[in-house]
């Protein structure tokens, strides 16, 4: 069958072709669905749910049930965008995980529909990897980092540090303990009373602020392991503490609390960073996943390249959140290897990174 390919073949008969990859992207509250022709982006959209904004975060049930109504009219308008009908696809790539089960559920089911029906192959795709090698979509004037390198993934659910050794071999040096770095900021603004999502606003309002008003604690995590729940306990004890003193002080006052709080965040991933490239020797540094949109960490990145000899590379926003164009990159350099999926394949919410990475923590100094 299709999905049989072996690697020698499949190499030989995309030689002087183009290969156009359909990718589906459903891990959490966003569908999406894009077209690439081999590593390039034809089109990307993406239908992002706004109901959960009124519940201060994504509600599962709901999320699946959005992906149903968004999936078809956003896949037919990824076809549409970049002028390929569905018979000149070459496969179709999904993530597989991790994320929301009713989620992936909705995008895994569509895409091997899809495959089947078109007799065309299945690529299942890790969402976090596909954030790592979001960096290799080829845009004009955009620089690839080269192997090895590190990457750092911060999003809504992870918060990772990954030694990228190549496309398929990627281990993970840590990780967070217990929140992810995104649910950190949009749990402090909750806190704060912003809307959801509140990791936006942080950094909105942080840029008028001062970032040294108020000290939180930074977490004594060992190794290169994160953990942010202390964090989060801190600033809701400090807020209680000062709106009892002043009713309006975080009214009064939210500029500097918000960049005081993405001071201390950015200090925190900054710090983990610097210690991996201590221990590997590798100053060649990518960040992927929602957050690295945020001001803060992406200043900090700019400023450790010219005072600490880093090479960095930050995606295009539009990499940075949920999308299906990075889904499609994996799905590329997996259709060249002829690493293809089973019909049977099923979603699964915890996917680790990478087929044959690992988790551990490098040796402390």
């Amino acid at each position: 069958m299709f999905y049989l390919c072996t690697t020698n073949f499949c190499s030989k008969s995309v030689q002087n072709q183009n290969i156009y990859i359909l990718a589906i992207e459903s891990s959490c509250d966003d569908t999406s669905a894009a077209v690439l022709c081999n590593d390039e982006v034809l089109s990307n959209i993406v239908a992002t749910q706004k109901i959960h904004e009124e519940y201060g975060g994504v509600i599962p049930e709901l999320a699946s049930r959005a992906h149903q109504q968004h999936i078809v009219p956003v896949v037919h308008q990824a076809l549409a965008k970049a002028n390929i009908d569905k018979k000149q696809l070459s496969a179709i790539a999904f993530t597989r995980g991790p994320g929301l089960l009713g989620s992936l559920l909705v995008g895994t089911s569509f895409a091997k529909s899809l495959s089947l029906g078109l007799g065309i192959p299945l690529i299942e795709v890790n969402h976090m990897e596909a954030h790592i090698l979001s960096h290799y979509i080829r845009e004009k004037g955009i620089k690839r980092p080269e192997f090895p390198f590190l990457a750092m993934t911060i999003s809504g659910g992870h918060t990772q540090i990954v030694l990228v050794r190549d496309y398929f071999h990627m281990e993970v040096l840590g990780q967070t303990l217990d929140d992810a770095v995104g649910e950190a900021f949009d749990k402090s603004a909750k806190l704060l009373g912003l809307t959801y999502p509140g990791g936006p606003l942080i950094d909105l309002y942080s840029k008028e602020g001062n970032p040294k008003a108020y000290p939180f604690p930074k977490p004594k995590v060992d190794g290169l392991n994160f953990s942010f729940s202390g964090l989060k306990t801190s600033i809701l004890y400090f807020i209680k503490r000062e709106a009892a003193k002043d009713p309006q002080f975080v009214q009064d006052n939210i500029k500097d609390i918000c960049a005081s709080i993405q001071y201390t965040i950015t200090e925190i991933l900054m710090d983990k960073l610097k210690k991996a490239v201590k221990q590997t020797g590798i100053k060649q540094i990518a960040i992927g996943g929602g957050v690295s949109a945020n001001s803060g960490i992406r200043n900090a990145l700019a400023m450790a390249e010219k005072e600490l000899g880093w090479k960095t590379f930050i995606p295009r926003f539009e990499y940075c959140t949920d999308n299906a164009a990075m889904i499609g990159i994996v799905g590329y350099y997996k259709y060249l290897k002829g690493d293809f999926s089973d019909p049977s394949v099923t979603a699964l919410a915890r996917y680790q990174l990478g087929g044959n990475s690992r988790v551990r923590n490098i040796k402390k100094d």
